[in-house]
């Protein structure tokens, strides 16, 4: 990311799926994913509206097809309740939403054990270490918005492009916990068996940032996220490791009185419960985007292709800052006025440096967190 981008990003920044034995009893692909396009390029082959005659092509397509299978997408996470209702409701499209509290691993596990059948996932939702290391299960599609969205957040062929990021932060429960002033803080007596990571740090985005955050604190860099595992083994050490992932049920329960995640996660846990409070740490702030992806064994290709349309859209984007996290073309959208502006109003700014990792770091760290991590908190 180069510095101009950096502070746009500062300027607007906010700030998963277990598969049982369903699988082997799941139905055979209905969808004719080689229906040729207008064009006569296959559904399953189109980079572009473009191939499918422009976009009424594209949606005759997809509402042809009627349905569309999504996964790992809670309704409280980037507002992706809502988008999924806008969506249906805009194209009378079937949304199928699967296992919305998994992991950006489980949906490439769910590809993988669904391959060539009807309940396979048609788009991807996922982490950067997750999605750059499965880059050849995407298929290349660019978006009718593709040219607005800066290069540093996308693949140039359309493999992969971000939607939406913000900023790693720790949720607390005010009634039940003394309020989080630091990082260092987690490790005192109060926060005895309260202290949650959203995920596995080897297999979910929100948790690898947690742990870079954390990695920060204690001295550490996008280089060297050592730090962060020895705080967590420190964290288990002393009692204060919770290890459940936490969910809006756990989190309005008590189950899960501190938890480490996305700012729009955390913040949207504040109209449930008047006493959650997220605190952004000031000094060591992560940052970071999530990957969309067309899976190129999508058992409804033309839906799966209107999807991203629609994600990318002003409606979409606009959609995903109602969320509270910043959409990739926010930039564009607030110079033409595109962009709602009470809801980037709201956006939160971090006064201070950032940390966004690049590909290489990102694929460092997860080596290092693959050696390393179970040992810590096992």
């Amino acid at each position: 990311m180069t510095v101009s981008m950096l502070s746009r990003f500062l300027a607007c920044a906010a700030s998963a799926v277990l598969i049982t034995g369903a699988v082997a009893c799941a139905p055979p692909q209905k969808g004719d994913s080689g229906a040729k396009t207008e064009s006569g390029v296959k559904a399953a082959e189109a980079t572009s509206a473009a191939d499918f005659g422009g976009m009424d092509g594209l949606v005759k397509a997809a509402k042809g097809e009627g349905e569309l299978n999504v996964i790992a997408l809670p309704p409280d996470w980037a507002n992706y309740g809502a988008i999924i209702k806008a969506f249906s409701d805009k194209y009378g499209i079937k949304v199928n939403s699967a296992q919305p509290d998994a992991s950006s691993q489980d949906e490439i596990n769910a590809a993988n054990q669904q391959k060539g059948r009807s309940s396979a996932p048609d788009v991807f939702d996922l982490g950067q270490s997750v999605a750059l290391a499965n880059t050849s299960m995407f298929a290349p599609y660019k978006v009718d918005k593709f040219d607005d969205i800066p290069a540093a957040y996308k693949d140039p062929n359309g493999t992969w492009v971000n939607d939406y990021g913000g900023y790693m932060s720790i949720g607390f429960d005010s009634a039940k916990v003394p309020p989080v002033a630091n990082v260092n803080d987690l490790l005192k007596p109060e926060y005895k068996g309260k202290v949650a990571l959203n995920g596995d740090p080897t297999q979910a985005g929100a948790a690898f940032s947690g742990v870079l955050m954390v990695a920060l604190s204690q001295g550490g860099s996008a280089d060297d996220i050592a730090p962060g595992v020895e705080f967590f083994r420190k964290l288990k050490a002393a009692g204060n490791f919770l290890p459940v992932d936490p969910t809006p049920a756990t989190i309005e329960s008590g189950q899960t009185p501190v938890v480490i995640d996305w700012n729009y996660t955390n913040s949207a846990e504040t109209k449930k419960l008047p006493s959650w409070t997220v605190f952004v740490p000031p000094q060591h702030a992560v940052a970071g985007y999530y990957y969309q992806a067309v899976n190129k064994e999508a058992p409804h290709p033309a839906a799966a292709r209107l999807w991203q349309e629609f994600l990318y859209s002003d409606e979409g984007q606009n959609l995903y800052a109602q969320g509270g996290v910043r959409p990739v073309r926010a930039d564009t959208m607030q110079a033409s006025g595109a962009l709602d502006a009470a809801v980037a109003a709201a956006l939160p700014v971090v006064d201070g440096p950032v940390t966004v990792p690049t590909p290489a770091q990102t694929n460092a760290a997860s080596k290092y967190l693959s050696e390393n991590w179970a040992a810590a908190i096992g």
